[in-house]
Parts: structure tokens; sequence; C-alpha cells
């Protein structure tokens, strides 16, 4: 048997070698048009920021190790520019001299990735705006930034790869400037929980334009303006990350069916629409594990998965099918951890998902022992079945680990509900006896067996504010740092005695700090007599969303010439 794959990184070399372990005799060639068969594309930003500083240790394979060990012929500078479907053929063109030669397949396997969305937009050629996808395009960063010295650096696009860039340019010691269109950043969050990701990049100096789109470039003597609609920016260089496209220029000339974006559309098996062609990675559609519709996910994790299954497939692996993906995430943005897996609600929205959701705060590990920090939880559930639809952690210790937990529970079908079952791990040092895992589950069970009710920001200018009762339940102390307008405040430890002063007959709608004071304070509430409302996620999570708000709402934001 002979395979022949077009494309290395994740999806091409991982095929590669399980096609390797699970058939000694097949001949097998990987054609790589860039000059790296095997690199951590991941890690590409922070090879510029000077994290790591050896080039090498971005290339995970080199041709001449796969084929010491594998056996598996890895052809870089080679870009196949044709299949030939009906002949079992594809052309091959030698980018080192030009050759153009035929090779014979019996199996083909694409892995060609995605390429970066350039807008056609005036300015954009010039040669101070980089794109970053490959190991070329980092050194051409790396080399700019080591010979211009630029002082400033414009990044478009807030998605992984913008804010990525932007933070390691920062830590070169350059100005940075991150312009979104969007009003947030990180869009599998919801733009409540993208507050403290803003905020962490303005706090370490990153000025952050969000709503705000790049309408032209323009080159001069001392670097390129950036125009954008009511104003304008200088810096001395530019880099695009405002998304990727599945590439799809083979797939189109070999009569491949495509979907979303010009995506690859697959089966479970990773098989095309022609036989004997397999693809995988980021120019594959997928199914999303969590609504069933298709989608697009380009990430590396469900990129490996995806290679593996293909190779299984063409090597007669029985029953190993692609089940689609959760899109599972993290990002490190200065000194915080932001993850998220399954969907947001946005996402439920557009699904037409009756869903509800629960916000929580807790500390990464015991109060009592030194270094713990508060996390912010959001997650999504189902409302009638308890499905967990999705969850977004935001914080400094932890946050990978609890994702893993939840998008494990996802995978495995847990309610919602059960998360308050699982016996995850205690010490002092790396959590609580009930992990923050566990409260989300035990805020779940409330919610489902009435025992907690909940409100939320959007609720706040809907309340019949004449015909209830808005009691702030912290001390006087916080109270006066700080509180919403109109919030009568009444500590939760001075409530019993003080409940003649909540007029009876009207529903309270309570906050505290975080939300566990003001929970207490719903139960003695009802205990009395009272309906009483919680406010999700506390003072502190509204006083984020609110204050970004202000800020993202501001005409002209800092750094920006009129």
């Amino acid at each position: 048997m002979k395979v022949i794959i077009v494309g290395g990184v994740a999806g091409g070399a991982t095929a590669a070698a399980r096609i390797r372990r699970l058939d000694e005799k097949a001949e097998i060639k990987v054609f790589e048009r860039s000059g790296y068969v095997s690199y951590a594309n991941c890690g590409l930003p922070y090879y510029i920021g000077d994290v790591i500083t050896d080039p090498s240790e971005l290339t995970l394979q080199t041709p001449e190790s796969f084929l010491r060990r594998f056996r598996v012929e890895m052809k870089t500078r080679h870009e196949v520019i044709d299949i030939n479907p009906s002949a079992k053929t594809v052309s091959v063109k030698n980018l080192e001299n030009g050759n153009i030669f035929e090779e014979k397949y019996d199996k083909l396997l694409l892995a060609p990735g995605a390429k970066p969305s350039v807008p056609p937009i005036p300015g954009v050629n010039s040669e101070r705006i980089f794109t970053l996808r490959t190991v070329e395009d980092t050194f051409r960063i790396k080399d700019f930034a080591n010979s211009e010295k630029p002082k400033s650096a414009a990044v478009i696009g807030g998605g992984f790869v913008g804010v990525e860039l932007a933070e390691n340019l920062k830590n070169l010691g350059m100005e940075v400037t991150l312009i979104e269109s969007a009003k947030q950043l990180l869009s599998p969050f919801d733009s409540d929980m993208a507050a403290f990701i803003h905020s962490e990049i303005r706090r370490n100096g990153i000025n952050l334009l969000l709503g705000s789109a790049v309408e032209a470039f323009s080159e001069n003597e001392n670097g390129i303006d950036i125009l954008l609609k009511g104003g304008k920016i200088h810096a001395d260089m530019a880099a695009l990350a405002i998304g990727v496209s599945p590439e799809n220029s083979l797939a189109k000339k070999a009569g491949l069916r495509t979907g979303i974006r010009g995506s690859i559309i697959v089966n479970e098996k990773m098989e095309t629409s022609v036989p004997d062609i397999y693809a995988v990675g980021d120019a594959v559609q997928v199914k999303n594990s969590v609504t069933g519709e298709d989608s697009l996910v380009s990430l590396a994790g469900p990129a490996n998965k995806q290679a593996r299954i293909a190779a299984d497939n063409i090597c007669k692996i029985k029953n190993s099918v692609y089940n689609g993906a959760l899109g599972t995430s993290v990002i490190k943005v200065f000194g915080l951890t932001a993850a998220s897996v399954g969907i947001n609600e946005k996402s439920a929205k557009a699904a037409g998902i009756d869903f509800d959701k629960v916000i929580l705060s807790p500390m990464s590990h015991a109060g009592y022992y030194p270094g713990g920090k508060v996390m912010t939880m959001k997650v999504l559930f189902e409302k009638k079945s308890f499905r967990i639809l999705g969850a977004q952690i935001i914080g400094y210790d932890g946050v990978d680990k609890r994702i893993d937990v939840i998008a494990t529970a996802m995978k495995a079908k847990m309610k919602a509900t059960e998360l308050k079952e699982l016996e995850l791990s205690y010490a002092p040092p790396y959590s609580s006896a009930k992990d923050p895992v566990n409260m989300a589950g035990f805020m779940i069970d409330n919610v489902a067996n009435g025992t907690l009710k909940q409100w939320f920001i959007p609720d706040l200018e809907k309340l019949p504010k004449t015909a209830c009762t808005l009691l702030d339940t912290r001390t006087v102390g916080e109270y006066n740092r700080g509180h919403i307008e109109g919030f009568k405040n009444i500590p939760v430890d001075e409530l019993r005695e003080r409940l003649s002063e909540i007029e009876p007959g009207k529903p309270v709608y309570v906050i505290c700090q975080s939300g566990l004071r003001s929970y207490i304070a719903s139960r003695i509430l009802e205990g009395n007599g009272f309906t009483a409302y919680n406010f999700a996620g506390g003072f502190r999570f509204y006083d984020a969303v609110m204050n970004d708000k202000a800020l993202i709402e501001s005409s002209f934001p800092c750094g920006m010439d009129k």
C-alpha cells in the first residue's frame, strides 16, 4: 500500500507515524510546502517574545529523524499542486528548482491546514504588516524585531493568536495596541467573562481598542498608520491575526465536497466524498458535539485525534470514528489563565437551546493555605435535561485542571447536577474538600430543586424597583467602597435581627461580593416567608463587567487620535 500525505505539522505527521505503527510494509510519503514538516505552531508567539529562545525547540521532528525512526519519506519545500482521483495520482512541484512530477497513491490524506485571513483593504500588502501561521512567518517577525528595533506594534485580531502575539510583543518592550472589530476578545467566551481578560490586558499596558474595524493602512517613513472608523493610530509594525480560512484549493480541484467557508466535508472515518481520499485538521468540517451542527475547530488536539482515526481507517482498523469536537481550549494571558469548553450563551441562543447558568468565584485551593487565588467560573446547562452545554473559567491557578474535568464530564454525558458527585483529589496546596467543580454542581443541584433562585446583570434594568426590595448583604465597609444604586445594606450576619426592615410580600433581590453570603441571606429570607433571588457572580463580577463595558463604549479609547 502506498500512502501520500499532503501537509505535515499536527495532522500529517501524526497520521504518518500512526500508519507506520500499524503497517510496517506501507510506503509512506509526506509532501510539505514549507521548510518544516513537524513543528510546534502553538509555540510560535513565545519564540517571538523570547520565552522560547532556541528555534530548534520549535521543530518536533526533521525529515531525517522521521526517516530514521519511521521510514517515512518527508519532502519539505514540495507542494502538491493537483490531484487526479481517477488515475490516483498527485502532481508535485519542487519549490527549490521548479520541477513538477507525478506520484501514484493507493490512499491519499489531505492535511493542508488553514491560511491566515487577509482582508482586501488598502495598504495591507505593506512589508511592515505580518501574518503568523508558519515557522517562516515567525522568523520574519523576529528578524524584523531584531533588525529594525520597532518601538510600537499593532495587532489586528483578538483571537488566540492575536492575544498571544500582543503579549509577546509587549514582553519585548514594545508599546502594543490590540485592535478587534468585535466588542470583546476571544469569541469562545461570553462578553461578561471576557471582561476579566480585558482587564488583565489593560493592566499590563496594552492599549485595547474594541469595536474598532480597520479601514486602511498607510505606510510612511516613520512606520505605518492604521486608519480606523473615527480615528487612527500609528505603529512601527503591524500583525494581522483576524482568523484563518480552510486551505481548500486542492480539494476544489479534485472535486471534493466542501462545506462551511470552503472546508472539506468528511464522514466519521475522516473520508472525503471521493474514494480513498481522507482529510484532517483545520481544513475539515466537523460536528459540534454539543449542538450537532457543522463547525470549524482549528485546534491541535482535534487535528491529532482526527489524524489517528484517518490512519486507522486507511489501515482498516475497525470502529475508529471521530464523534465531533467540544472545542476545549486554554490560553495564557499574562498572569491569567482562561479556558473554555463546549458552547457559550451566544451559541446556545443561536441553537435555540433553553439554558440556564451558574457563576461562582471559588478559590484555587484551600483558603487557609497560602497562595490561593480566586477564579471565576461559568457553567451552562440545558434547563430540562441538565445536560452540560459548556463552561468558561478564568483565574490564575488550577484553571486548566477544572476545565478538563468538565470536558471529561461532558464527554461522559454526565448531567450538570452530577458534578457534585465527582470525587476529586484534595490537599490544601491543590484544592479544597469541595472542589470548584463540585461547588458548581452543588449550585446547579440547588437550582434543580428550587433552593437557589437567581438573577443576572441583564435583569437589573428590568427589576420592578417599587415592587421589590434590593438588598446588599456585604459589610458596611464593602458597601461604602462601591455598590449598586438603590440597594439597601444589611450585612448577612445582622439579617435575622433586622428582618423587620424588609417589607413583607415583596420579592427580595440579594447581592454580596461573590454570591455566597447573598445565598445564605436568601435562605434566611426564604425560611422567614420571603421570596428571594440571589445575584449570580456577586458584586465583584458585576463591577468587572460594568467597568469593562464603560471602557469599551468610550468614544476614543486611550492612544487613539481623532
